[in-house]
């Protein structure tokens, strides 16, 4: 499932800033991206996502700017500036005389001008902790809005299939009215002129009933989908797996019902009841 969340924090001059995103993945892929200074509170912050966000793939941002929105990880690394400088007024003595030439030579230099390292006070250690507890329950809460709608969505295509299953009853009587006729005119056109044996001819209807009932396909579908609708309601996280082996079963049936239809109204019917089954597999993609 997807997800996000936002919160932010401020210490003094320093504005911490979490990001949480996630995008549909069958694994947990947990990806951090922070300031050199916060990577020791990386792992519990990584514990306590994969704890609750179970599933997906997951981008953290952690960003740490100055109240202007200026990154506070890249500036100046003033010492090897002035190591810098001093060398090259001693090779160049006349450099000294053009100050803002030799600062921006210097600023050119490999690694003065980059990533800095400062030290984590305790209050802004809090601090990150606290924007990160409120940026994971905002995208918990998403996650949760976003699986109650769902739900929703997917109870009604298997409400919308067991529906059609009553529909099927009506259109079967007709069906065994249209199967009768056809084997008494097929009969009757390869024995002219012969006496049609009406016991043989029952005999022959009741076996192609038989061959042809759904009953048995309209029952187990119809406990497949009460099956579905309770499951979806069922607490565990894991549960998506356990939808998709019932869809599948749900498959198989309505798959049964169209090869036994002999029926162009039975087919339609099916074939409303496949376009459900697939709005459902496409939103179990989802959660599996």
């Amino acid at each position: 499932m997807t997800g996000f969340g936002r919160a932010s924090a401020q210490v003094g001059e320093v504005v911490v800033q979490v990001e949480i995103r996630a995008l549909n993945a069958r694994q947990t892929d947990i990806r951090f991206k922070m300031p050199m200074v916060y990577r020791e509170l990386e792992s519990p912050m990584r514990t306590l996502l994969q704890q609750q966000a179970f599933r997906g793939k997951i981008d953290v941002l952690v960003e740490r700017k100055d109240a202007q929105g200026g990154d506070l990880s890249q500036g100046i690394n003033q010492p090897l500036f002035q190591r810098y400088r001093k060398q090259l007024i001693a090779l160049v003595p006349a450099l000294a005389d053009n100050e803002a030439g030799l600062v921006a030579s210097v600023l050119r230099l490999p690694n003065v001008v980059g990533t800095t390292e400062t030290e984590l006070t305790e209050i802004e250690t809090e601090k990150l902790q606290e924007a990160f507890n409120v940026a994971l329950q905002d995208f918990l809460a998403f996650r949760h809005s976003e699986g109650e709608s769902l739900t929703a969505d997917l109870a009604l295509h298997a409400n919308a299939i067991a529906d059609a299953i009553s529909g099927l009853e009506a259109f079967e009587a007709i069906r065994i009215a249209k199967m009768r006729k056809r084997l008494e005119r097929l009969i009757e056109e390869n024995l002219t002129g012969s006496a049609v044996d009406q016991s043989r001819l029952e005999q022959e209807v009741l076996f192609y009933l038989e061959k042809i009932d759904i009953s048995e396909e309209k029952v187990r579908l119809g406990q497949h989908c009460i099956f579905f609708i309770e499951k979806l309601e069922d607490s565990d996280p894991e549960k998506g797996r356990r939808l998709n082996f019932i869809a599948q079963e749900m498959g198989r049936e309505i798959n049964t019902l169209g090869a036994k239809a002999y029926s162009s109204d039975i087919q339609r019917v099916v074939v409303g009841m496949k376009e459900e089954l697939e709005k459902i597999k496409e939103q179990i993609a989802n959660i599996v």
